[in-house]
């Protein structure tokens, strides 16, 4: 029996269900690579309009601290994209999400990223609408979205590169 006493963070929560994924098959792990390799690495993705009945598209991504996966996700976006583009730049900003907290986490442990974080995506519409500081009729509804990206592109956080869908 492992007892934690954590004040609701999201650290907490987030090995919280590390240990209930651990607890259900006790052959289940986690590889940790003892390579002191601590590049960070994150790669996202949509399938829009996965979702026959809603027209939701599904939105994921890992994090990777040099190849071990340390944060994952795979999830229905809450609301219906307009196009492939639009999904794919909400799942972006899902994974920036998810690194300006990962980052927080390692600073605080004194191992905060020493250069920018490099994410993968395979649309290159998502990429040059998050690069693009001007804002065009068409890219209105995703503003805030992109507005959250750009600020940490510019913060010198993370570096969008595309690749492709194959890999």
């Amino acid at each position: 029996m492992i007892n934690l006493y954590c004040g609701g963070s999201k650290l907490c929560v987030n090995t919280l269900h590390v240990l209930r994924y651990l607890r259900n098959d006790p052959t289940l792990g986690i590889y940790l690579s003892k390579e002191p390799n601590y590049t960070i690495t994150a790669y996202c993705d949509s399938n829009w309009n996965a979702c026959p009945d809603s027209r939701k598209s599904v939105s994921g991504y890992i994090v990777l601290i040099g190849n071990c996966p340390v944060s994952w996700k795979s999830k229905k976006q809450t609301t219906v994209s307009l196009s492939s583009a639009e999904a794919e730049c909400r799942a972006v900003r899902k994974v920036v999400g998810e690194l300006v907290w990962i980052e927080r986490l390692l600073h605080e442990l004194g191992e905060g990223p020493s250069q920018p974080i490099s994410v993968f995506c395979d649309s290159q519409a998502a990429i040059h609408i998050a690069k693009n500081s001007v804002f065009h009729e068409r890219t209105k509804h995703i503003e805030v979205d992109c507005h959250f990206v750009r600020d940490k592109l510019q913060e010198g956080l993370v570096t969008l590169h595309h690749i492709p869908t194959v890999e």
